[in-house]
């Protein structure tokens, strides 16, 4: 199953889904994870969208090419989206998970690993079967 980070950096989760740059994606397996790749929309935050925001369906079909581009991900890990954002991934089968405060990608990849070591939750034991 992959895993993609919203970064500015590449270490740490600290991007907002629209405004993200970049998103390093990685591979989680049953029995460890790897790093894949870094896939970059922008250098630094992602202007296209922010200019458009409020300008319908201009702003829909930009943040459309984003989400089309992380569909092979089942898991976005941010630290903000927007409803309408966060419906588009739900309808590709992703699930974003908002942090609360930056954390680093590899303590969040690590996290997880652990989740689906022990007892992961209905929804994450059905990305893993699917993903």
């Amino acid at each position: 199953m992959k895993v993609a980070f919203a970064t500015t950096d590449g270490i740490n989760v600290d991007e907002h889904f629209g405004r993200a740059g970049m998103f390093v994606i990685y591979k989680l397996m049953k029995d460890g994870y790897v790093f894949l790749e870094t896939r970059k929309f922008a250098d630094g935050r992602d202007v296209v969208i922010e200019k458009t925001k409020g300008r319908g369906q201009i702003h829909d079909d930009i943040v459309q090419i984003k989400v089309d581009k992380l569909e092979d991900c089942k898991i976005i890990y941010l630290t903000e989206i927007g409803g309408p954002s966060a419906a588009r991934l739900v309808k590709k089968g992703i699930m974003p998970i908002k942090i609360k405060e930056t954390a680093s990608i590899e303590e969040s990849m690590h996290k997880l690993f652990e989740t689906i070591k022990g007892s992961p939750p209905p929804w994450l034991r059905k990305a893993m079967l699917s993903g």
